[in-house]
C-alpha cells in the first residue's frame, strides 16, 4: 500500500486495478500516509491558506425528482423558499461586510427563475462588489444558458456529477435525466471559460468500489478546477429514507486521493461531512481540503434548504460565526483567507 500512495504522489495517476486496491484494502495506516502526502501537496500550491466562501442557497424549489435530493419536486412535505433578486443582493452585503470576496449562489432547478433574472443578479453582485468571485450551483442547463450566466460575469459552476457509472446514475435519478447530460454541461462550462466543479456522494445507495474508482477516474481525465465530494445522508422524505449514512473516513481517505490526482484543485471540507462527524470539518483540513463555505442564507430559510436529514446550518456552519471558524482553522496550524479563492492556474 506504501508504493501505491508513493506512485499515486509521484505521478498523479493510477491505474484502474491500483484503485481498486488503494480503496478496497484501505487501513488507518494507508490513511495517515495519503492524507500526509495530500496535505504536502496541498501546501506547495496553496501555502496553508483555507479559503472562505459565503453561501446563499437561494431557493429550495426544483423540477427535477432526484431519488436521494430532499428538494425533491414530489416530495411535498417540504416547506419552500424562494428568495428574490434584493434579498440575495442582501446577503451578499451582510457577507461583503464580513470580509467576504467569494459568494456561491446554490440552488434546485426553479423554473420560477429564468436564466436571464439569474444573470441580472450575478452583473448586479459584480457591479456593487468588482473584487468579488461568483460561484453559481443551479444544476444542468442549455449551453446557451451558461454562456448568458459567464457572460454576466459568473466565474465559476458547481455541478456534481454524483457517480460516473451510468447504471448507478439510473438507480439514482428519475428516467427523465441522464448521466450524458450531466457530463454535457460539465465539459461546456470548461469551454466556456468557467472554473468548474464536480464531484460525488460517498457512500449513496449502490455504490461500491467500482463506482468509486470511475468517479476517480473521470475526475482525473476531466481536471477540474474544484472537487466537492461528501458523505451520503439520506432525506426522510425520499425514496432513500431507510439507507445508512456514507462514512466521513472513507470521504477523508477520498479526499486525499483526489487531492493527489489533481492537486491544484479547490476542495473543500463540506456541511455534509461536518453533520456525520463533529470533528468532520478538522479532518476534511487535514486530509487536503482547503475550502469551507459557511452558509450566508437569510437565518429564516436555512432549515427549509433540506437536501438531506440534520444538515448543519448554525454554529460553525453559519456566516455569521465566521470569526470562530476561523479560530479553528487557526487552531489546525492553517490559514484562513476570505479572499477570491482562485484556482492556482489563474495566478
Amino acid at each position: 500500500m506504501v508504493q501505491l500512495v508513493e506512485k499515486l504522489a509521484a505521478e498523479q495517476s493510477l491505474t484502474h486495478e491500483e484503485l481498486v486496491r488503494l480503496i478496497r484494502d484501505r487501513d488507518d495506516a494507508t490513511a495517515r500516509l495519503l492524507a500526509q502526502k495530500a496535505a504536502d501537496r496541498r501546501r506547495g500550491y496553496y501555502g496553508d491558506r483555507v479559503i472562505l466562501r459565503g453561501l446563499i442557497e437561494f431557493t429550495s424549489f426544483c423540477k427535477n425528482d432526484c431519488y436521494y435530493c430532499g428538494l425533491r419536486r414530489s416530495n411535498r412535505k417540504l416547506s419552500r423558499y424562494r428568495l428574490t433578486g434584493e434579498q440575495i443582493l442582501a446577503q451578499c452585503g451582510k457577507g461583503y461586510a464580513l470580509g467576504f470576496r467569494s459568494f456561491v449562489l446554490q440552488g434546485g432547478e426553479d423554473p420560477g427563475y429564468s436564466p436571464r433574472s439569474i444573470a441580472q443578479v450575478v452583473s448586479a453582485i459584480k457591479d456593487r462588489w468588482p473584487d468579488t468571485a461568483v460561484t453559481l450551483s443551479a444544476g444542468e442547463r442549455s449551453r446557451d444558458t451558461y454562456r448568458l450566466w459567464r457572460d454576466a460575469g459568473a466565474d465559476r459552476y458547481l455541478l456534481r456529477e454524483e457517480t460516473a457509472d451510468r447504471d448507478h446514475y439510473g438507480t439514482l435519478h428519475p428516467g427523465d435525466m441522464s448521466y450524458e447530460n450531466r457530463i454535457r454541461c460539465l465539459y461546456d462550462l470548461k469551454e466556456l471559460g468557467y472554473q468548474v466543479g464536480c464531484g460525488f456522494m460517498v457512500g449513496s445507495p449502490g455504490q461500491g468500489t467500482e463506482q468509486i474508482v470511475r468517479d476517480l477516474e473521470l475526475i482525473r481525465l476531466f481536471q477540474p478546477h474544484m472537487v466537492g465530494i461528501g458523505p451520503f445522508i439520506p432525506q426522510k422524505d425520499t425514496p432513500f429514507a431507510g439507507e445508512g449514512t456514507g462514512s466521513a473516513g472513507l470521504t477523508c481517505y477520498l479526499l486525499s486521493i483526489i487531492r493527489l490526482l489533481v492537486p491544484k484543485a479547490m476542495i473543500p471540507a463540506t456541511t455534509a461531512l461536518n453533520t456525520v462527524h463533529p470533528q468532520g470539518r478538522a479532518w476534511g483540513l487535514r486530509s487536503g481540503a482547503n475550502v469551507c463555505m459557511p452558509d450566508l442564507s437569510p437565518v429564516q430559510v436555512r432549515g427549509q434548504y433540506a437536501i438531506y436529514d440534520r444538515k448543519l446550518c448554525t454554529g460553525l456552519e453559519a456566516a455569521e460565526e465566521v470569526e470562530a471558524l476561523k479560530e479553528q482553522i487557526r487552531s489546525l496550524g492553517l490559514l484562513p483567507d476570505m479572499g477570491r479563492g482562485d484556482h492556482i492556474d489563474l495566478r
